[in-house]
Formats: structure tokens, C-alpha cells, sequence
């Protein structure tokens, strides 16, 4: 493929990836339509395998949209479930945006059902994992249950079988020989927690819940700063509590900023010399004309 500067191939079990660089004289647009032209072709070959378990896919990596702009942490005296209804809330709020391609949740793990068996109980009943599994997959569904004509309208009919409680599951009779019952609690204990932690969020060493916000590509990051500025200052004031704590790290707006002033600096610093250089060749009529049109001409 021509623009191409390098081609670099992993490969681990089961999984292979290609990532292709180009030179900026290629476009991200006809970068991405030569790889897929490529593809297909390679998939239209005779030799290309026809077993794998899914196509090749071809998409662009945009670096811009991989690294968070900025991260909101929240805090304070609240329990984890409560700051996270909080995060949720802003989660939504801030996605609106259309400067924004998404917002991740760190800190926080969704909740499990943790079914603890004793394995001694478990071998006394005879009982194997297979049968657990299978009685709690059988019991945790929904079905059909047909059509009812009601009013010359046929309506279909669902049985809801899905589990609302571990208390439900406690219930579940995972055996039953000569009138003899047993219950998933007579040989298990079934309790409500969260799931292994994946992800841990931290600000002076103390625990938060934390927004990664990322930007789309080529949107601007001020205006977005500005937007979700809006955002937490009218959810403070509305919907969250005064002793919720919310801070932003990692904000890039302010690197932004900083950028935009010195060169806002060095222009006018520019043009301040310029117009001294001008004053002792041109004299001062000339060299204040020079200077108004040199910004005037930016």
C-alpha cells in the first residue's frame, strides 16, 4: 500500500492483530478504505481459511480518543452505592455532550450473587455442581406462556420467573428423591456482594468513585471543559448533596489554556518588537500602520 511507513504483527493464542502506520501525506479516511481494500482482497483468496471463529475487522485508532481529558472524582461521607447513583447521574449528564465520546466508571463494582457450597454437605445429598447450576439456570427464566384473545386483540402472555432476591435462590429445591427435599440453602450459602475488584480509584491515598472523560477527535477540548464545568456546578446546586466532595484531575483544559496564552504572549510580544524595529527604519507613522495590520491580517 503506498503512504505506508510501518507494519507491526502481534500475535497471541487465538488472537492477531496488525496495526499499519502511514505517512502524513495519506488521509485517515483513505488510510482506513486501502486496509479494507486490502482485506478483502486477502479474504477473496482461495488460500484465506474460511474456519475462523470471526471476520477480520479493520477500524482507525485514534489516540486523541483513548486518553481521557480529564477525571471528576467524588467523595465523601456516603456509602459506595450512593456515590455511585451520583457518578451515574453525571455519567448521563455528561455524555449529552457532543464534544464527548464517553464516560467510564473506576472505582466501583457492580454487585453478584455468591453462592458458597459446602462441599461436605454437598457429597452426603449426592450432589454435584452440574445439578446446582442446572436447577438455578431452570429456575431463573422467562417463558412464553401464549396468546390471550382479550377485546378482539390477541396479547401474548409472559411468565416472569427471573430472580428478584437471594432469597429466592435460597429456595430452590436442587433435589427431590423419595419425599425427600433439598433446599440450594441446606447446602449453600447465598449472599449479595460485589464482584472481585477490577479497578481501584484513589485522591490523597483516600478512596473516590471516578469519571475518565474522553473527547472525540478534533472536537474542542475548551468548549467541553466549559460545558461539563456547567454540568457539576448545576448538579451541585440541584441534585447533590453540600457535603458531597468533587474534584478534577488530569484536567488537560489547563495545559490547553497555558498553550493559548503564551502564544497569545509571544504575538504581542512579536508585534511590539516589530513595531520598534519599524519606528528607528520607517519613523512612527509607518511603523504603528505596520503594526495594526499585522494582527488585523491574522
Amino acid at each position: 500500500i503506498s503512504g505506508v511507513e510501518e507494519i507491526i504483527s502481534t500475535s497471541i493464542e487465538g488472537f492477531s492483530t496488525i496495526q499499519v502506520e502511514f505517512d502524513f501525506s495519506v488521509s485517515p479516511t483513505e488510510a482506513l478504505r486501502k486496509v479494507k481494500d486490502k482485506v478483502d482482497a486477502a479474504k477473496s483468496d482461495k488460500d484465506f481459511p474460511t474456519d475462523l471463529p470471526t471476520d477480520p475487522t479493520v477500524q482507525e485508532m485514534n489516540f486523541a480518543e483513548l486518553i481521557p481529558i480529564m477525571n471528576i472524582n467524588l467523595s465523601g461521607d456516603f456509602s459506595m452505592d450512593q456515590l455511585k447513583e451520583y457518578d451515574e447521574y453525571l455519567e448521563d449528564e455528561i455524555e449529552k455532550v457532543p464534544e464527548i465520546s464517553k464516560v467510564d466508571i473506576r472505582g466501583i463494582q457492580d454487585k453478584e450473587i455468591e453462592i458458597s457450597v459446602d462441599l461436605y454437605k454437598m457429597e452426603i445429598s449426592k450432589i454435584s455442581f452440574n445439578d446446582i447450576a442446572m436447577a438455578i439456570q431452570n429456575e431463573n427464566m422467562t417463558i412464553s406462556g401464549g396468546d390471550l384473545l382479550e377485546n378482539g386483540i390477541r396479547r401474548n402472555v409472559r411468565i416472569i420467573g427471573e430472580f428478584k432476591s437471594a432469597k429466592e435462590i435460597e429456595d430452590i429445591i436442587v433435589k427431590q428423591e423419595n419425599e425427600d427435599i433439598v433446599y440450594l440453602r441446606d447446602i449453600a450459602n447465598v449472599s449479595f456482594r460485589e464482584q472481585e475488584k477490577q479497578s481501584y480509584a484513589r485522591e490523597f491515598s483516600q478512596p473516590v468513585v471516578m469519571l475518565d472523560v474522553t473527547k472525540r477527535g478534533g472536537e474542542n477540548l475548551i468548549n467541553a471543559s466549559t460545558q461539563i464545568d456547567k454540568i457539576i456546578a448545576e448538579a451541585q446546586e440541584d441534585y447533590f448533596p453540600s457535603n458531597l466532595y468533587i474534584s478534577k484531575t488530569n484536567d488537560q483544559t489547563n495545559d490547553t489554556k497555558t498553550m493559548v496564552a503564551d502564544l497569545e504572549n509571544s504575538i504581542i510580544l512579536g508585534i511590539i518588537l516589530v513595531v520598534v524595529v519599524l519606528l528607528f527604519f520607517l519613523g512612527i507613522r509607518n511603523a504603528l500602520f505596520v503594526g495594526i495590520a499585522i494582527p488585523l491580517s491574522m
